[in-house]
């Protein structure tokens, strides 16, 4: 069977910016003898996510991501069907997923590593499960839930960077439908703004490409803010945190802002923004989803009900062909797409 795949063409260094040059696609053939246990599964959508940038380096400084390695085929979260399975757990039919899914139109995969997935907590949206109903999901409700403190009727406001992508998008809407009175989103484009506070019922969203950051959140935030879903550190998260209230949170989910430069994770802060944290006892606390898998399965179910029911709405920014699996990539981490970056592979 001839298939097509993505390779690593060369690394961009800890300080370089990815483009679709580091990524090579090839054709190349599939054996079709499986072993016991295998299955071979034709891919439907791949997912690009920020967090892959620290494996395009050497050494991804992270102790639970492998780096990507030179002509190696690449991985992620991925969904697809079995074709033909030689595994007592999958059936041909059965639609599965996996956070290690190769960058191919067709591959073998144990069946041992597929998770089977239930159709109808996502209506027969497949993609979801790659978003909302997946990685991105878990960790905006779990982040929220678990180190967010937000109270119904304490009056609570809430700020998001990186406010229109996969997980900022959903975890301004979980914020408000848990409690908070305020949600402001941060993100990148007039575009963006408008789709925030109109389809997705921010109270107020800030370009910080165009507009004063400390500005507009001393206007849409008259009374401070209590919690604070970061995804971006930086210069915008340090504004953020200037104008946090006493005993405030952090909820430290990303750092996208500084994905690009060889610095340790969570970058350090600057003695000024140091200083805040500890005289207004911020608590600013490192969130890994990994660290909470016991509780997904029911997040995924809590999910799934929030989307069905239309209280949480979904955004996805959906590119076709596994040929533009490094253009994705590269558009995704410069902002360019509105919710969770998907690329569509089969029908």
């Amino acid at each position: 069977m001839h298939i097509q795949r993505v390779v690593l063409n060369s690394r961009p260094g800890k300080n370089g910016e990815p483009t679709p040059e580091h990524f090579r696609l090839e054709e190349t053939s599939l054996v079709s003898d499986l072993n016991d246990g295998e299955v071979i599964v034709r891919t439907l959508y791949l997912s690009v996510d920020p967090y892959m940038r620290c494996r395009l380096n050497e050494d991804s400084g992270s102790d639970y991501l492998a780096p990507w390695q030179l002509s190696e085929c690449l991985d992620g979260g991925g969904i697809g069907v079995v074709e033909t399975s030689h595994c007592s757990t999958c059936s041909e039919g059965d639609v599965v997923t996996s956070f290690n899914w190769p960058w191919q139109t067709h591959a073998i995969m144990k069946g041992s590593g597929l998770q089977k997935v239930d159709l109808q907590l996502t209506d027969g949206h497949l993609s979801y499960f790659l978003g909302a109903v997946g990685m991105p999901g878990l960790t905006a409700l779990l982040g929220v839930r678990e180190k967010g403190h937000v109270t119904k009727g304490a009056n609570q406001t809430m700020v998001v960077s990186g406010a229109a992508g996969a997980c900022g998008s959903l975890a301004g809407q979980i914020g408000r439908l848990d409690g908070c009175v305020r949600v402001v989103g941060i993100c990148g484009s007039d575009e963006k703004c408008k789709v925030l506070v109109e389809d997705l019922s921010f109270s107020a969203a800030i370009n910080y490409r165009k507009e004063d950051v400390s500005a507009q959140l001393k206007k849409s935030c008259p009374d401070g803010i209590d919690v604070y879903f970061d995804n971006v550190g930086g210069a915008i998260s340090d504004t953020v945190l200037a104008q946090m209230n006493k005993g405030s949170h952090v909820i430290l989910c990303g750092q996208i802002s500084q994905y690009n430069k060889d610095v340790p994770y969570p970058p350090p802060l600057s003695e000024k923004t140091q200083e805040i944290l500890q005289s207004q006892n911020i608590t600013r606390e490192r969130f890994l989803v990994l660290d909470y898998m016991n509780k997904s399965e029911a997040a995924l179910f809590e999910l799934s009900q929030m989307i069905k029911s239309s209280q949480i709405k979904v955004l996805e920014t959906v590119v076709n062909g596994i040929e533009n699996m490094g253009v994705a990539f590269c558009s995704m981490m410069k902002g360019s797409n509105i919710g969770k970056q998907i690329v569509k592979i089969s029908e």
